[in-house]
């Protein structure tokens, strides 16, 4: 495998071919904050959390007896378990990638 342009925007995202064949630095915008990586997942774990509430909130109104229609309890249902199942594969994906790290030789 060669080392081409596209290999090395992969590597080193804000580098920009020149028609001379020069590679070039990108200006950086300050003013855009750069996501950590924790903060990423942990907003993930939030965001599923927030989403089973909702759909246990949901669940219990209409067992009390509110007007709550019944697809809006499938659709709050759905969000959650399909947010679940990413997060789960997610989970398995970072899993995968520390077991080969762990088995990579010193």
């Amino acid at each position: 495998m060669g080392i081409g342009i596209n290999n090395t925007q992969r590597l080193v995202p804000g580098l920009i071919e020149r028609p001379g064949g020069k590679i070039v630095d990108l200006p950086k915008d300050e003013t855009v904050k750069q996501a950590n990586f924790t903060e990423m997942l942990s907003g993930l774990v939030n965001n599923v959390n927030e989403l089973h509430d909702e759909s246990g909130r949901i669940q219990q109104a209409f067992l009390a007896g509110e007007p709550v229609e019944l697809h809006q309890i499938m659709i709050k249902a759905e969000q959650a378990g399909i947010a679940t199942d990413l997060l789960l594969e997610i989970r398995n994906k970072l899993m995968t990638a520390y077991n080969e790290i762990m088995r990579m030789p010193l």
